[in-house]
């Protein structure tokens, strides 16, 4: 498929802009209206250089066309916009990956957790692993977290049933929850465990899509989806024994 994601919004992004010229729109508002959806449809992209070039790619060729004589501080409006949606330190983090539809539907049956639980979605993005949660648990107190506050707005507008929050998973207190989801990427997984270790209480659950946290010892591994593990992780009733 791929570079064809790119290629029919880098053509979606010129229409926009010739018809806003067309209509009579200043050229550094149609350059924001275009990059603004070039950023918008990158949340598509598989991996942060394929959501660069989608986002990016419009403005970039727009500038080397000539076409249109923009001030000098237009051209910052496009990585503007991407750092609204991509703020530096989620860079840090997991890409943007959606939580399969199914992934969870088999949690309940190794978690059985209370009608009152309260679960957390740390990073929930445009919120479709809060969609899988709620479908593994539909009475639970769902939350979601995510730093970047226009992907938390549009994760509130699909995700209505749920409290989501804008903030840093790392900086946030998990000590409340029941239950924590994850899916991040292998390299956060060791500070995601130690997290867990150090804040959830007694009998609480880490539960990571994919990706192992390695210093912990599973309590169950899910394969609902295949190439999507689901690693289970119960807090202890003592103190926790690492891995070496």
């Amino acid at each position: 498929m791929w570079p064809l994601p790119a290629l029919v919004m880098w053509a979606l992004a010129w229409g926009l802009f010739w018809l806003l010229l067309w209509g009579g729109v200043q050229s550094v508002w149609a350059l924001l209206a275009a990059s603004a959806m070039g950023v918008a449809a990158s949340v598509l992209g598989q991996s942060w250089w394929r959501r660069l070039m989608i986002a990016l790619g419009f403005p970039l060729s727009l500038a080397s066309s000539g076409v249109a004589s923009m001030p000098a501080w237009a051209w910052l409006l496009p990585l503007l916009l991407l750092l609204l949606i991509y703020p530096l330190n989620a860079w840090r983090d997991a890409p943007l990956f959606p939580t399969p539809k199914n992934a969870l539907n088999e949690l309940a049956a190794h978690i059985k957790q209370a009608q009152a639980a309260l679960i957390l979605d740390a990073g929930c993005g445009l919120g479709d692993g809060l969609i899988a949660l709620r479908q593994a648990y539909p009475h639970a107190a769902l939350h979601g977290l995510e730093w970047s506050w226009p992907l938390r707005a549009l994760c509130a507008l699909r995700c209505p049933w749920a409290r989501v929050r804008q903030g840093d998973i790392w900086q946030a207190d998990w000590s409340g929850y029941d239950l924590v989801y994850l899916f991040q990427r292998p390299e956060s997984m060791a500070r995601a465990a130690a997290k867990a270790q150090a804040e959830l209480k007694p009998g609480a659950w880490l539960v990571s899509l994919e990706f192992e946290a390695t210093t912990l010892q599973p309590d169950a591994v899910l394969t609902t989806v295949p190439g999507k593990p689901v690693w289970l992780y119960r807090q202890p009733e003592s103190p926790p024994t690492m891995r070496v």
